[in-house]
């Protein structure tokens, strides 16, 4: 990882979001959840790029949520939120 974003640790930890990713994206990622300490300023697109998930922004196709409710990319993030990454799930 680059950037001010990174895995919490220690006394960071207060300071930190848990990233959720589903379906192709956890696959792809190879981790389904993960704390990450948050920098100011720090947006779901913005983690996005940091963690690699994709070049850009984010695709229209992925969803984004914080703590549970859609939420638009450029949302400001806060200590203790939960953002989570949706792709298009498909299945019966």
């Amino acid at each position: 990882m680059s950037g001010a974003i990174g895995t919490a640790h220690g006394a960071e930890a207060g300071l930190t979001i848990q990233v959720r990713l589903f379906a192709s994206l956890r696959e792809r990622a190879g981790w389904a959840a993960r704390p990450l300490a948050l920098a100011a300023g720090s947006t779901p697109e913005r983690i996005w790029r940091e963690l690699g998930l994709g070049e850009g922004a984010i695709p229209t196709t992925v969803r984004v949520a914080v703590n549970q409710a859609f939420a638009s990319p450029h949302q400001a993030l806060a200590p203790g939120d939960e953002l989570a990454f949706l792709p298009p799930i498909s299945g019966g």
